[in-house]
């Protein structure tokens, strides 16, 4: 087992010891979506997800929860837009340290240099390397930025 959904699953214990329910139903629902990343990529047999793969699960577990933010907020639910954003919080402590802009910045016009030239290759080099470091809308906007010039 990862150490990270060891982690997650400690985490689910204390918060179930303490009745701390925001923490809880958040820590839950990332289990139930790590499950099922395990068993859409189960060919035979057992899968086990890595921690970088669990690092996927919670990074669109932010996005599904940053949407609902938005949804919420355009439809007047205010109470729930709150909701969605403790839950964010919850997890974004199981991402790595996310990178500067300086950084990402500097990662970008590496792979700019390296000769990738259009949009595609960029993002795609660029992603592999700051992989659950940065998000994609993030690396997006400053590609776009970058190669404008």
């Amino acid at each position: 087992m990862s150490s990270l959904i060891e982690k997650i699953n400690s985490d689910l214990k204390a918060a179930m010891m303490e009745k701390r329910a925001d923490e809880l139903s958040a820590l839950r629902m990332l289990i139930a979506a790590a499950h099922n990343k395990e068993i859409s990529i189960r060919e035979k047999g057992a899968a086990e997800l890595s921690d970088e793969q669990i690092i996927e699960v919670v990074a669109s577990e932010i996005k599904k929860r940053k949407d609902s933010v938005e949804a919420y907020v355009a439809g007047g639910r205010p109470e729930l837009a709150d909701k969605e954003t403790t839950e964010i919080k919850i997890l974004q402590k199981y991402l790595p340290a996310q990178l500067s802009d300086g950084e990402l910045e500097k990662i970008v016009q590496e792979v700019v240099a390296s000769g990738a030239d259009n949009f595609g290759k960029v993002m795609g080099q660029v992603m592999a390397r700051v992989k659950g470091k940065a998000a994609g809308a993030r690396v997006g906007e400053l590609v776009k930025k970058l190669l404008v010039r």
